[in-house]
C-alpha cells in the first residue's frame, strides 16, 4: 500500500488547514486509515483514525478541533483542522491497517509526511 499526503502549510494559531491522503496499490488489504504526526524533538504520536465504514477515533487533543473524513471509492481521507495551536507544528503522516486502532505503531504502512506550522 503506497500513500501519499498532501496540502501542509504555514498556518497561524487559530486558523484552519486541510490535508489529503490517497492510497494506491493493495488497498483491499485495509481497514483503517489515520493520521500521524511527529513535532519537534518529540515522539511520533496518533493524531485520528477511521475505518471503512466511517467509525472514528481522535487523540484527546484534537477533539473538537480536528475532522478526519474518508471517501472510500478514492481510497482517499482527509483531515480538516481548525483553531489550530502552535503546539500542533508538527509532519503529519498519512497511515493504514488492517484493524482501527489508536495506537500509531500498529499502523504497518505510513506515507512521506508533510508539514503542518502553527505561528503564534
Amino acid at each position: 500500500v503506497q500513500l501519499q499526503a498532501s496540502g501542509g502549510g504555514l498556518v497561524q494559531a487559530g486558523g484552519s488547514l486541510s490535508l489529503s491522503c490517497a492510497a494506491s496499490g493493495s488497498t483491499w488489504n485495509v481497514n483503517a486509515m489515520a493520521w500521524l504526526r511527529r513535532a519537534p524533538g518529540k515522539e511520533r504520536e496518533f493524531v485520528a483514525a477511521i475505518s471503512r465504514t466511517h467509525n472514528t477515533y481522535y487523540a484527546d487533543s484534537v477533539k473538537g478541533r480536528f475532522t478526519i473524513s474518508r471517501d472510500n471509492a478514492k481510497n482517499s481521507i482527509y483531515l480538516q483542522m481548525d483553531n489550530l495551536k502552535p503546539e500542533d507544528t508538527a509532519v503529519y503522516y498519512c497511515a493504514a491497517s488492517r484493524a482501527l486502532t489508536a495506537y500509531d505503531y500498529e499502523y504497518e504502512y505510513r506515507g512521506q509526511g508533510t508539514l503542518v506550522t502553527v505561528s503564534s
